[in-house]
This record gives structure tokens, sequence and C-alpha cells, in this order.
């Protein structure tokens, strides 16, 4: 992991990402955003999620690069907030993924119909 989240030259994979809010979870003593959201319950981190993804969604289509970025890195931290939630490890995501890119999305997306 970087050293220095907070300088914007360092880099943070979403497997920091999740190590991170993985960590203010279960630290009891810690006041964090992470850790009140958490306590909300599944449903307030997927409110949470949505309205980030509607936000990077309405940020695409407008006329601002760095707004798109910034909603973007929300998205993702409330994404690794609800795995965090929902006890769902990054490697299941990862290994859903896999799976996909062995045929086309739409055999893919017709596979999940007949589920």
């Amino acid at each position: 992991m970087a050293q220095d989240p907070a300088n914007p030259a360092v880099r943070v994979s979403l497997e920091d990402l999740a190590a991170i809010v993985a960590r203010r979870a279960s630290d009891e003593n810690a006041a964090s955003y992470t850790r009140t959201l958490l306590a909300k319950g599944v449903a307030k981190c997927a409110q949470k999620l949505g309205e980030e993804a509607v936000e990077t969604a309405l940020a695409a289509v407008g006329d601002d690069t760095k707004a798109v970025i910034s909603e973007a890195a929300d998205l993702l931290y409330h994404l690794a907030v609800l795995l965090q939630a929902r006890g769902v490890a990054l490697e299941e995501v990862y290994a859903e993924l896999g799976r996909r890119t062995g045929q086309s999305g739409l055999e893919e997306k017709a596979s999940r119909r007949g589920a």
C-alpha cells in the first residue's frame, strides 16, 4: 500500500481501499465515517452506493472531468463499504469477473436470465 494516501501522486488500489475499510470497520475506538456508515447497516450502505452511482453518472454527462474523477472515487469507496457490510471479499468479485471473461457479455447476460 502507498505510504501517504493524501498525496495525489500515490496510487491506492481497490485492494488497498478494501483493507482500509476493513481496518476501520474493526477498530472500535476509531471515530470514522466508515464506522458510522457501517453501524447504520447494509440498507444505508446500499443507499449511499446508489446515490454515488447516480452522481457519477450525472457527472459523466456533464463537462467536468474532475467531477467524474471525484464521483468515481466516492463510488468505489462506497462499493468497498457495501462489500464490507455484506461480508463479501473483493477476491470474490474478482473471481466472478474472471468467470465472465470466458464468454461474451451477451452470453453472460443470457445465462443470468435462465438462473
